[in-house]
Formats: structure tokens, sequence, C-alpha cells
């Protein structure tokens, strides 16, 4: 059986990499290679020094077929195919629990607002210290699925260490339907400004999105900021969707060129679920890829919006998705897809597969501009003539560094010292306000109480950091520790709306509005037809998947 799997891929191996002059010389050293590495199959599994694992050798000769290729082109196992499935369904069956491992210890972040988890009345802070009675210490991520998740309407009993509770809390849980939300956070930044952060492109994104703009419209919003920071993409038709909503109908969106039928198509806006044409913000980074880079291109390229952050990945393939009869799946890159000027987005992925994904990810000097380099781009232009970059990822319209953490404030975060100290400080010493989050939000602030305490605490902990350094650092930990009273006692959105408080991309980004406006004026006088690049020609069926 492997050794057949084997021949079919090396197989494929042979037809892209060998060119000979006719089919029989192709015919014939197909068949010598095939026989050859079936020999070298059973000669490794028969006489190696050690008994290896055939299933080891075939994922391997999988993996080195598909490095040929590109970047993009994977093979993901039946376990690791269920994880993304889930991811991209939004949704999987379980306790319902936002978790971290901290200390050892499977510590809830928080429960998800709807799910057995948040009826049943766990915390922030608590830790599950035994799952059906089994020791739930040095779980790992991939235990913690495995034990917590299962079928609809099944049961599983947890018992939970919380602070300032002598006696474990136990609980029965049924499994219920969980939401994976992609479009996690949105709420108004002041009277007019709404905000959306949108984490993935799944299958629920645009209906997700949908309820938000609605939500903030009701709210009165006059201008949007789309976050796209580290979305790292999804679902081509979600890509689509999202996009329309914020374009004209007819507008070109993407474009995708293949060899194969199908793979060539158009994507054009529609009237359909249309909102006012706000001013619109969209901020991306190098963590923003694929369906990301898909709306960050059509923005810019109708000059919907202005783009706003760091030149994102440079992700501008499309795979099609093929099942495997053994539960697994190969995702095949069978197109390259552009923007509406004609753009391909795509980095250049000569190198291996490390070097491409380092590269994409790279931290620059945290003292340095912004990286906007185009030199060797292809130069296009939006609709109204603004010229825009091709071949390395969207080029933002108006640059802005994101903040990075120092040594220090990851050293600070990875030993959970705000979040350890606030479950201690909200749970055992009764830290309450009254007064509800939107003071909370913009009047509170820790005293010299409250960093004494802290400072106490971190000193009962066996942790590398120094008081010199927690001194250096005391404005970062008290808008972390307000970060964390905030997630303790009103949950999730509260924590992150504290959190983005001191995010200076969005904080000058609304300072930035007058440019988008300008170029939403632009865009409205342009012609509906500018003379793009090249379109596809044939476009009979559906590209199905972008990831």
């Amino acid at each position: 059986m492997f050794s057949r799997l084997i021949l079919v891929l090396l197989a494929a191996h042979v037809i892209l990499l060998a060119a000979p002059t006719s089919l029989a010389e192709q015919e014939e050293n197909l068949l010598e290679r095939l026989k050859t590495f079936n020999d070298i199959l059973r000669l490794v599994r028969t006489n190696y020094v050690e008994e290896v694992e055939a299933t080891g050798l075939v994922d391997g000769a999988i993996e080195g077929l598909l490095r040929e290729l590109d970047p993009h082109s994977n093979y993901l196992d039946p376990e690791r195919f269920e994880q993304m499935n889930e991811r991209n369904r939004g949704e999987y069956y379980g306790i319902g629990i936002s978790f971290a491992i901290r200390n050892g210890y499977l510590t809830v972040i928080a429960p998800i607002e709807g799910t057995p988890s948040d009826r049943l009345g766990i915390r922030a802070g608590d830790r599950v210290v035994k799952i059906d009675g089994e020791s739930a210490m040095g779980i790992s991520e991939n235990d913690v699925f495995e034990r917590l998740r299962g079928p609809e309407g099944t049961s599983v009993h947890v018992s939970i260490q919380r602070e300032g509770v002598e006696e474990l809390i136990e609980f029965d849980i049924v499994r219920e339907k969980i939401p994976i939300k992609s479009v996690p956070y949105w709420f108004m930044l002041d009277q007019q400004t709404g905000y959306i952060r949108m984490i993935r492109f799944s299958a629920a994104t645009s209906e997700e999105l949908e309820t938000a703009l609605d939500q903030l419209e009701e709210s009165g919003m006059k201008r949007l900021i789309l976050d796209l920071r580290h979305n790292a993409g999804g679902y081509l038709e979600q890509a689509v969707e999202v996009a329309d909503k914020f374009l004209d109908a007819s507008q070109l969106i993407v474009y995708t060129k293949g060899r194969i039928r199908g793979a060539s198509e158009e994507h054009f806006a529609t009237d359909v679920a249309s909102h006012p044409r706000t001013p619109l913000i969209v901020l991306i980074n190098h963590g923003s890829a694929s369906a990301s880079e898909i709306v960050a291109g059509a923005v810019q390229d109708w000059d919907r919006g202005l783009v706003v952050g760091e030149t994102s990945f440079g992700k501008g393939l499309v795979q099609r998705q093929y099942r495997l009869r053994n539960g697994s799946a190969l995702f095949l890159t069978v197109a390259r897809y552009y923007t509406p000027s004609g753009r391909l987005i795509q980095r250049d992925y000569s190198k291996d597969k490390i070097s491409y994904y380092a590269e994409g990810y790279d931290e620059l000097d945290p003292n340095a501009e912004p990286d906007t380099s185009t030199t060797d781009r292809p130069a296009f232009t939006t609709v109204s003539g603004r010229v825009v970059y091709g071949g390395g990822g969207i080029t933002p319209d108006v640059p802005l560094r994101s903040e990075e953490l120092n040594e220090t404030q990851q050293a600070i975060e990875s030993a959970s010292l705000p979040f350890t100290f606030t479950t201690i400080f909200v749970g055992r010493d009764g830290f309450a306000y009254p007064d509800g989050f939107e003071r909370f939000l913009t009047r509170y602030e820790p005293d010299e109480s409250v960093w004494k305490s802290f400072l106490a605490h971190a000193s009962e902990l066996d942790t590398v950091l120094t008081r010199d350094q927690l001194e250096a650092e005391r404005d970062y930990i008290l808008r972390s520790v307000k970060r964390e009273i905030a997630g303790n006692l009103w949950g999730p959105t509260e924590r992150y709306r504290v959190a983005i408080a001191s995010d200076r991309t969005i904080g000058e980004s609304i300072g930035l509005f007058d440019q988008a406006s300008g170029l939403l004026a632009l865009s409205a006088h342009a012609t509906d037809k500018p003379a793009w690049g090249t379109r596809a020609e044939d476009s009979p069926a559906p590209v199905t998947r972008d990831n």
C-alpha cells in the first residue's frame, strides 16, 4: 500500500522535473525511477539500523515532492485537516473557553459568551486541574483539544481551582456547538469612528461582518477602521464578499489565472447588502496575507479607502483542495490572483520554504522606518492614477510601524505577571468597579497601592526579572494590569478595548481620515472602466479556496 502511494507521488514528481523529448522516453524514464524508488523503500524498511515508521517515510516523500513546487502547496494529514476544517467552518463542539497553558496549568483566559462554560459561571483565571477525574497538570494544547472537545451532547467533568476558594469547584459540562469568530471585536472608538477587527476569512466571515457593520451604523458610525493585521487569510469567496461590502456594483475585486479549467475567473462587486460609502481605513502588517491582501488591494486600487501600516506578506497564489482516501488532503496551487489593476502580489519564493516564511515575518529594526521598498517592483496605477506596486505584497499608502514588545515586556507577558496578579487582585482581594466599563476605560488608572501589590506578587514568583527591570516598565505593567482587570470583570471584548487604547497605529490612523475622505472623493469622480491589465479569459467555475 505504502509503496503504491509512493509510486503515485514519485510519478507526479518525475512529470514535473523531467522533460524527455518524447512520450516513449517519458514512460521509460518514469518506469525506471519508480522501480528504483520502490527498491529503496523496501531496503530502508527491512535493513535500516532502526525500525522506521512506514507512514513517516510516505509523509517525507510527499513533503519532498511539494517542496519542489511553491510554499503554499501543502499536504495535511487527517488530524491537521480536521483542525483546519474546524477553523474554516467557524465552529466546533466543546465547552467554550479561551485558554492558555500558564506555568503548566490549563488556565481560562475567558469563557466564550453564550457557551456552556459562560452559563455555568466559569471565570477568567480559573485553573482546570482535572478533566474527568484525571490530572490536567502539564497538559499540552493538543491534549486539551482531545479531552475537552467531543460530540455534541456528550458530557465532560472538570475540576477547577479558583483564587480565593479553598475547595475545588466541580462542573459537569455538556458539549455544544462553539463558534470560532472571525470578527471577534467591533465597537465605536469615538462618537463617529467605528472599529472592526477581523482575524481570519472563514465560512461565516461575511455574515459576521454584516452584523458588525449594521450595529456600528446604528451606533452612529460615520467612518471605519477595518483591522486586518495578522490576518493570514482563508476562503477566497469570503474575501470577495468582504470587499463587496465596500465597493460599488460591477467593480472588479480580484481575478485569477491558471492553466486548468475553472482556475481563471473574475470576481465583481454586486449591489447586494451595500453600506454607506463612509471614509475607510484598512490596517495591514507583515502578517496580513492572502484574502487580507485581496481586500486591501481592491480597496487601494479603487481608491475606496486608505491602506495604513506595513507591507503585507505577499501571498498571491490560489490553492484547490483535493481530498485523499485516508482522510488527508492536498492543497495544490492552481492559479495566481491579481488585484483589479493587474498586480500580482506574490513575493518571490525561489528560496527554500523556511527562508520564504522567515523573510515574510521578519521584524525590522524598531527604530527604522517601515519597509516600503519598491525597488524592482512593477508599477501600476489606481483608478484615479496613483502609483501602486505589485510583486511583493500590498504597500501601504501611509506607512506606520507596529509597536513591538521589548525583551523585558516579552518576559513579563511570558511569565504571565499581569494576568496572575489580576486573578488574585480581583478574585481574592475582591477588587470591583461598580461605575461600569465605559467609566473604567476612560477614568480608572491603577494607583500606587496597586503597583506595590504587583511588586509584592512578582517577588513571590520564580522569575528572572529584577526589581529595576520592573520599575523601568512600570507604565507598561500598569496598562497591562488594567487590561487584565477589564477582562476579568467584563470579558474579552472589554479586555481588548483596553489593550488597543494604547495602540499607536490605531491612534494615528484616526488622524488620517481626511486623506481617506479625499480618496473617496477621487474614486467617485474616476472613470468606471479604467484601462487596467489583462483580464482572465476563461472563467467557467469558481475556485473554491485561497489559504
